[in-house]
């Protein structure tokens, strides 16, 4: 226990338990010291150990029986919680189109549409206005003084500041127990995703990812010649004994989630899963790409903590974005993975971006290293569960006739279902008018399926309630 973290105590222990069970330490099964006799082993109040199985309880991983104790959980017993011609007259215009053939992907087109509403939908992006702009630049500013930052920059090699920062840092946040030889430092989760494919996969290595899943990863897959298969996502997150059948037919090279909040639907993989899912990857051999792309905006004390933290054969790779609560030029992304892979990735980066941004990279070790970036997320994360509270309200009170969802524990989306009567297109085309924007990237409709995915982070609360307010004038009029 480490007195001086700014992490709760009880929060410390309740991920080493976790990371206790899921390693198979604290076996199925087991039953747990009372809260008194726990409570002197590790010097705390009893009340404390109290919070921790109170907690260990909600996620799912003990079970308390009235007059027996604790145990934890066994699997047999059900489900725990949870892109004109050319003018050869003109000689200075520059030719439109060459005169050379060459390979084009209609998977890679951009599916985004844009528009130049005030008021605009997104699948779950912060508010910008919020970012540390001023702080941010004066950091920059700063560092772009210091000789030995150009020394940095001309020998990327020698950047290992923000990587052991970094390392740190998730270690606190996410239970991973990693150094900076377990990172690589890309501009973003999509560079992320593309460097992985390019050593992981070969044409037709079989991917498998949920039914509703991240199109953009899907993309990057296929453009690496993949096949996707494709298994249900229910309350529970990706269903396990879905994937397990599809195992028992398929050599599966890959499976990519989103486990923390599942893209589209938000829902969070329960605690069996997480477990039955390394137990699978080891047993069948395929690889778990972990993709933890708003780990940062959970609310409430639950930490639910991603796979990587448990696993100990080497089958995760854990990739996310830091600092996605800042302005865009202030982001990175990483990649996480035992350290022969890495080693493979840093040759791959050496050709596609080998200086990187090391400017950037000291900003944001600084951050860390100053304890900035704690109190940024700590800051804005309040802000956000009050948006997503009063989102909420405002759909329920306005929209609760033709729309249903559940409130999620985290992120900056919720994920509506709507009645099968409304044809989502036209209500977008017709809120656009209305001068709203709903990009038909986040609508999904199909004859088992009427959702859209309406990200609330970028809203403040009067541009959240006129926003509603006119999409419910058009409900109205349909």
């Amino acid at each position: 226990i480490d007195r001086q973290s700014e992490t709760a105590i009880y929060l410390q222990i309740v991920t080493q338990m976790i990371n206790a069970i899921q390693r198979g330490f604290l076996t199925k099964g087991m039953k747990l010291p009372g809260t008194r006799k726990l409570s002197q082993m590790l010097n705390t109040h009893r009340n404390t150990i109290t919070a921790v199985y109170d907690e260990l309880e909600a996620q799912g991983w003990i079970e308390v029986l009235p007059n027996r104790g604790s145990f934890v959980i066994n699997k047999s017993d059900g489900k725990p919680h949870k892109i004109k011609s050319y003018d050869e007259n003109s000689l200075a215009r520059y030719p439109s189109q060459t005169k050379f053939n060459f390979k084009k992907s209609n998977i890679l087109d951009n599916p985004f549409d844009s528009s130049n509403c005030l008021l605009a939908f997104n699948d779950g992006s912060p508010d910008l206005r919020l970012s540390q702009v001023a702080d941010l630049a004066k950091r920059y500013s700063s560092d772009l003084k210091r000789k030995k930052n150009r020394k940095y920059a001309e020998n990327p090699n020698q950047r290992d500041f923000f990587k052991k920062n970094l390392s740190n840092f998730l270690n606190l946040t996410r239970g991973l127990h990693i150094s900076k030889d377990n990172i690589v430092i890309t501009r973003s989760v999509e560079m992320s995703l593309f460097l992985v494919s390019e050593i992981l996969l070969s044409p037709q290595d079989i991917v498998v990812v949920g039914e509703l899943s991240w199109f953009a990863a899907n993309m990057v897959f296929q453009r690496a010649g993949a096949k996707i298969l494709t298994i249900p996502v229910d309350d529970d997150g990706i269903d396990t004994d879905a994937m397990k059948k599809l195992c028992q037919k398929h050599q599966v090279r890959m499976l990519y989630l989103t486990p923390h909040h599942h893209y589209p639907t938000t829902v969070t993989l329960s605690a069996q899963r997480r477990i039955d899912l390394l137990e699978l990857s080891v047993r069948y051999g395929f690889i778990i790409l972990e993709d933890d792309y708003d780990y940062d905006f959970h609310y409430g004390n639950s930490q639910v903590l991603p796979l990587a933290s448990a696993d100990s054969e080497g089958m995760t790779v854990y990739l996310g974005s830091f600092g996605r609560s800042l302005a865009p030029g202030f982001r990175a992304g990483f990649v996480v993975a035992p350290q022969n892979l890495i080693d493979e990735m840093y040759k791959f980066l050496g050709i596609i971006d080998r200086q990187g941004d090391v400017f950037t990279e000291q900003v944001l070790g600084e951050m860390i290293e100053e304890g900035e970036i704690h109190r940024h997320l700590k800051k804005t994360l309040k802000i956000y569960q009050e948006r997503r509270d009063y989102f909420s309200q405002l759909l329920q009170t306005e929209l609760g006739s033709y729309v249903k969802f559940k409130i999620p524990s985290g992120g900056l989306a919720l994920w509506t279902q709507w009645n099968f009567s409304i044809n989502l297109m036209k209500l977008s085309r017709k809120c656009l008018e209305n001068e709203v924007s709903i990009p038909k990237s986040l609508l999904y409709q199909n004859r088992n399926i009427s959702a859209i995915r309406l990200g609330f982070g970028s809203l403040n609360q009067n541009e959240m309630k006129t926003a509603v307010e006119k999409l419910s004038e058009v409900l109205r009029d349909f």
